[in-house]
């Protein structure tokens, strides 16, 4: 892992893209502070991942679903499989 200023990257980017490629990460620094991450994904998978891990709408839902679940609403485990397994190829409750 490289950490290179905002200033150098931007003199030099195909360079960190080239080490970000072979050799991993490059943090991105401004004032001495960390402020972005460059990194390339292995492949459309991964660039997937990595762009719905930074997603602050999927976030917000799934902490809206984990917090239906604690509340006790939503559809248990046993009950989601139950559903699946009895209509085949219809949609889960």
């Amino acid at each position: 892992m490289k950490v290179a200023s905002i200033a150098d990257v931007k003199a030099r980017l195909s360079m960190y893209v080239h080490d970000a490629e072979s050799t991993g990460p490059v943090v991105i620094t401004r004032n001495g502070r960390a402020v972005a991450v460059l990194v390339a994904p292995d492949d459309e998978d991964d660039l997937e991942r990595l762009l719905l891990s930074r997603s602050r709408r999927l976030q917000t839902l799934l902490e809206e679903s984990r917090a239906s679940l604690r509340a006790g609403e939503g559809v248990g485990h046993d009950e989601l499989w139950d559903s699946v397994n009895e209509n085949p190829g219809t949609q889960a409750p």
